[in-house]
């Protein structure tokens, strides 16, 4: 991907994602990759560039740090002008927030460490219409103490092919959670928002694709009594028959930020 390019940055940036599908170019739909490349055109004025971002967020997912790698023919001579500049073409829901110069050898997929997902949630009763991009409603009443301890079954090494859309044959579905707790909201607030509402907080190193949503989907059903604390250990056991079906809605999720080991210069 940098081959013939003499210069490499590794750009962090939050978004809205409700109006975008996801990060990923589709011809005739607005994601934020397009919208980025746009942008970088303009202010590039023609030079060229190429970008690689670091994760493919689904349609309506949001980041409070996502990353994306650029590609240069010359080094940028003033980044502090080129981030002002950027901003100011960007659209007013997608923000850069740092451009840090990098070695060929960085790779933005490989060299990341650890990605944090946020999935923000409240039940009970119907929310206000304006915490539709940010927060997911249940409308029935959820068990959230049983909600808790099953988050923390996720924890530790699993086969999580119960927990990926459409699964492939040969994926591979072995991977390691680090952290995963149900906590109470107290970060993303609005006088908008419920009185309680709560926050599935997730690292690991990679997920498969709807995985946290997947997950936080088990764990309503858990919370409805449509599932057991056993239910959830079994499921992520290799041989587990069953896949779950309950993709929880994209809008409540939010990509918190990725953890990079960057190579010395």
């Amino acid at each position: 991907m940098g081959a013939g390019h003499q210069a490499f940055y590794l750009v962090k940036i939050s978004f809205l994602g409700y109006r975008y599908h996801g990060w990923q170019k589709q011809p005739s739909l607005k994601t934020l990759h397009s919208v980025v490349d746009r942008t970088l055109k303009y202010i590039l004025d023609g030079l060229p560039f190429k970008t690689l971002g670091a994760s493919r967020t689904d349609a309506k997912v949001s980041a409070h740090q996502a990353a994306f790698e650029l590609f240069l023919k010359s080094p940028i001579e003033d980044l502090s002008q080129f981030i002002d500049d950027f901003n100011a073409n960007l659209p007013h829901d997608v923000y850069c927030e740092s451009v840090v110069s990098v070695t060929k050898e960085f790779n933005i997929i490989q060299d990341s460490k650890e990605k944090v997902y946020q999935y923000y949630f409240a039940f009970g009763n119907k929310s206000h219409p304006f915490c539709a991009p940010f927060l997911t409603t249940i409308l029935e009443p959820l068990d959230i103490e049983l909600m808790i301890q099953g988050a923390r079954l996720f924890e530790g090494t699993h086969f999580f092919k119960s927990y990926c859309y459409k699964p492939k044959p040969d994926a591979a579905y072995v991977r390691t959670i680090s952290k995963c707790h149900i906590i109470p909201n107290q970060d993303l607030t609005a006088s908008f928002f419920p009185k309680e509402s709560y926050v599935l907080e997730v690292k690991g190193k990679g997920f498969l694709r709807h995985q946290v949503r997947l997950m936080i989907g088990a764990l309503f059903r858990l919370g409805k009594g449509e599932r057991t604390l056993n239910d959830i250990k079994e499921s992520l056991i290799e041989g587990y028959p069953y896949n779950e079906t309950f993709v929880a809605p994209a809008s409540g999720l939010i990509l918190d930020r990725i953890n990079f080991e960057i190579p010395n210069e």
